[in-house]
């Protein structure tokens, strides 16, 4: 393929982009249906559950929540009790009666143990299989993939994550280019939600969702800059423009790990595994948007430049929205 530049990419994703639900919120906004759970193990075989947020409902008969042999005794104002003959163990499940997407547990043990890990939810019940939090070798393991899994699924089904790394390929003229610039926003977005995580250098999240959707703004008009053959030093060094717009997305990255609840043993690694999995996720997307536009180049040569102005402008439009939808929540903060 001489000559056949990145930004010549993935018309047959215009219409998969565009025609994502716009009105809805952007995956970073929603990240509060996870709901987190405290568990305590206590003597005789007692336990004390707390739910943290005010939002999730209360439950009523919890002995329908616990296996068959537990039974509930009487609550404190902000705990639920119950107590299990024999005790719980890693053949237990616990399943709550809540449409979430999902639970975060923190367990704490009698043995001083403390444990954490992210259930997903099915819409309807939340399954808390105790295996992951009880068995020492598999609990580490159940974390790493259930991080790893969510990492790629938060930058995945993130349409604005995913529409500024679009933008920047549509801005890229070489291969080196693409490697320089994608690495750079691997290496920002990494630092500052290790930052933002570890609690070194905490952001409220308002102002980065509206800078988030400016950044799309911004990378769109300079896409159309260049296809006027007006270039800046955007368009000769994107990698300076890639790190300091990912220094922003690893502050939204981090609004989906850092409002889990997980216990400061559980975060270094939750926090190594969840950033592989974001970068699987990318990989996988720019290798699908290389393998279109390897056929757009071939087949459809023609139709591609109308396809890339169109692209442009709808990644604007996009990000236009999404900055003036979040703009009022700047007000509460």
């Amino acid at each position: 393929m001489a000559k056949t530049n990145i930004k010549n990419s993935i018309w047959l994703t215009l219409a998969f982009l565009l025609s994502w639900p716009i009105l809805s919120q952007a995956h970073d906004v929603d990240v509060t249906g996870v709901a987190r759970v405290l568990l305590y193990e206590q003597a005789n075989n007692q336990y004390q559950m707390s739910i943290v947020d005010q939002q999730v409902p209360p439950l009523f008969n919890i002995e329908r929540v616990l296996p068959e042999r537990c039974e509930s005794l009487e609550p404190t104002r902000f705990s639920y009790r119950f107590q299990c003959h024999p005790a719980l163990n890693i053949d237990d499940t616990i399943t709550f009666p809540w449409g979430f997407e999902g639970v975060v547990v923190i367990a704490q043990w009698s043995d001083g143990n403390d444990v954490s890990s992210f259930f997903p939810g099915d819409g309807s019940f939340v399954e808390v299989p105790l295996t992951q939090l009880k068995a020492g070798a598999a609990s580490i393991l159940g974390l790493a993939v259930t991080y790893l899994i969510l990492g790629a699924e938060h930058i995945l089904f993130g349409i604005d994550h995913l529409l500024f790394v679009l933008g920047l390929l549509l801005l890229l003229t070489g291969f080196w280019k693409l490697i320089k610039t994608i690495t750079a926003f691997t290496i920002a977005h990494s630092i500052t939600l290790a930052f933002a995580v570890l609690g070194i250098f905490p952001v409220p999240n308002a102002p980065i969702e509206v800078l988030i959707a400016l950044s799309i703004v911004f990378l769109a008009r300079e896409v159309i800059m260049g296809q006027k053959g007006k270039l800046t030093l955007v368009h000769s060094k994107p990698w300076i423009v890639a790190f300091v717009f990912g220094l922003f997305h690893g502050f939204g990255f981090a609004g989906a790990l850092g409002e889990l609840g997980l216990s400061d043993a559980d975060i270094p690694l939750a926090l190594l595994f969840f950033n592989l999995g974001v970068e699987g996720g990318q990989v996988a997307f720019i290798c699908a948007l290389l393998a279109v536009n390897a056929f757009c180049n071939r087949y459809m040569d023609k139709l591609v430049p109308s396809m890339q102005r169109g692209l442009a402008y709808g990644l604007g439009a996009i990000a236009m929205f999404w900055f003036l939808e979040r703009l009022p929540a700047l007000v509460v903060v």
